[in-house]
């Protein structure tokens, strides 16, 4: 007997969408068939009808029990959202798998003992996450600052351990968080153990020389209102960062490029044109570039749309909608940073500002409705932009993202037939929400993490031994060399 057994008319699968059943046994998928051919073999059925069944969703930039700096002095630090809060309101909304962050500590200039090794970053970060998560989750190494030679030769090990995607920023983003950029001598080092060892690099990438010299021309014209926040993080630094990293990367062999959170046209141009000379490169936005411009910055409380990179123009956001369509851009993310209304609105300066956004949630209903239903994408082409894609390029794949035989059961039922509108006391995540208001087309109904129905008739039945740690192996096709056809 099967342990549950989901049928639908509308199945995403890796070969199309159709009428199947899909049999889960001990937590993974055990069989596909025809509609009426394996339901009397199971101790229980969902009947998803006309709703849309895709593999549950993959948010691949979160920030769990994250610090937050006080970005004026007196002001008490914070720490984001835990991951017992986050995964909850993400298997709410269909999502089953985050990827957050394990930061090293910075080597402070001239004294490589007060560096962090890679395995006390990632033992350090086992400790906010180790039973204290609902769904399956994995974290990106994260280097900053002055990264000294002992830790670079880490990341052999850290890789072939299964830990295989790092984080690099070329900027310190905002004037309180010095120490975050890595210069491009020592970017060249990682790059060359990463393409030694199959590992990939995650990248933030701003033109460090741009946002200082606009943080300063800002102060010297006084005008620090975060509604200018634009004109720092701004379309050139994001074209000259881009191209530079991208220059490295491709002069060293076996490299493969993550782009963070692309919010400018010209990021997306940028890894089009290196995607045209077939290097492997991929780009990741986020919901709130999608959909929200600098203008909105001028709205009452426009800090809840800001992250960092900046919010951009409307010609930046249809930038990012053009990649997306024609395949610049693969993954869309949410940055998650969750905390209360109250922290996220409490900087008003372009140097005070919290970043991140409270939108695991949300986002694969936003996205549906903003690609199927507004633009027409095939069921296929929004489910690899917040699943089956992340899976693919981030090591995860086939045991993540697909509804086939011997993957993992984490499947997902959208219901498609009624709009609701979004509404932060409705949701499960924080006391305030960016898509207030937000009418949508779709709504999970149903959230099943390796074979565990999680969300079901309104009801959260998850518990917190449920979330497993998934080690990961970037593929080889991913980091080869790609023709127009590849992810």
């Amino acid at each position: 007997m099967f342990d549950l057994l989901i049928r639908g008319e509308r199945v995403v699968t890796p070969h199309g969408v159709g009428p199947w059943e899909i049999a889960i046994k001990d937590g993974v998928i055990a069989a596909l068939g025809a509609p009426g051919t394996l339901a009397s073999q199971a101790t229980r059925v969902i009947d998803a009808g006309r709703g849309v069944v895709m593999p549950g969703g993959i948010d691949p930039h979160v920030h769990c029990a994250w610090y937050i700096p006080p970005m004026r002095p007196g002001d008490p630090p914070g720490t984001s959202g835990p991951p017992e809060q986050v995964s909850r309101a993400a298997l709410w909304g269909g999502t089953t798998t985050l990827i957050d962050f394990a930061a090293c500590k910075p080597d402070r200039e001239g004294d490589e003992s007060s560096s962090q090794s890679v395995r006390d970053a990632l033992e350090a970060r086992d400790k906010d996450w180790a039973g204290k998560c609902y769904c399956d989750y994995a974290y990106h190494v994260m280097l900053r600052g002055k990264v000294p030679p002992a830790t670079i030769a880490e990341l052999r090990e850290a890789v072939q351990a299964g830990y295989a995607t790092v984080k690099i920023f070329t900027t310190d983003i905002t004037p309180s968080r010095a120490g975050r950029m890595i210069r491009f001598g020592e970017i060249w080092e990682i790059f060359k153990v990463l393409a030694r060892e199959g590992g990939l690099a995650v990248i933030h990438a701003e033109d460090d020389d741009i946002v200082r010299h606009m943080y300063a021309k800002l102060f010297a014209e006084n005008r620090t209102g975060f509604e200018h926040m634009a004109e720092v993080h701004n379309a050139l630094s994001e074209d000259l960062s881009f191209r530079r990293i991208i220059r490295l990367a491709e002069n060293v062999e076996g490299m493969a490029l993550y782009m963070m959170h692309v919010s400018a046209a010209s990021g997306v141009q940028a890894i089009a044109e290196s995607r045209a000379r077939g290097y492997p490169i991929y780009g990741e936005t986020l919901h709130q570039y999608l959909l929200y411009t600098e203008e909105d910055y001028r709205k009452p409380n426009g800090q809840i749309y800001h992250t960092y990179p900046s919010l951009k123009s409307k010609r930046d956001q249809q930038g990012l909608w053009d990649g997306l369509q024609h395949g610049s851009l693969h993954c869309v993310g949410t940055d998650e940073v969750c905390c209360n209304l109250s922290v996220k609105v409490r900087g008003n300066r372009i140097d005070d500002t919290t970043g991140g956004n409270s939108g695991v949630e949300p986002r694969v209903a936003v996205i549906y409705t903003e690609t199927v239903e507004k633009r027409g994408y095939p069921l296929e082409k929004f489910v690899d932009v917040v699943s089956t894609n992340a899976a693919r390029i981030l090591g995860l794949y086939p045991r993540k993202g697909a509804i086939a035989v011997g993957s993992d059961a984490d499947i997902v039922v959208l219901d498609t037939s009624k709009r609701r509108t979004v509404r932060a006391q409705e949701l499960h995540e924080t006391d305030y929400t960016p898509w207030e208001g937000k009418e949508v087309s779709a709504w999970p109904s149903v959230t099943v993490l390796r074979g565990k129905v999680m969300v079901a008739d309104g009801k959260f039945h998850g518990d917190l031994k449920d979330g497993r740690y998934l080690k990961r192996k970037i593929a080889d096709t991913i980091r080869a060399r790609h023709t127009k056809e590849s992810v």
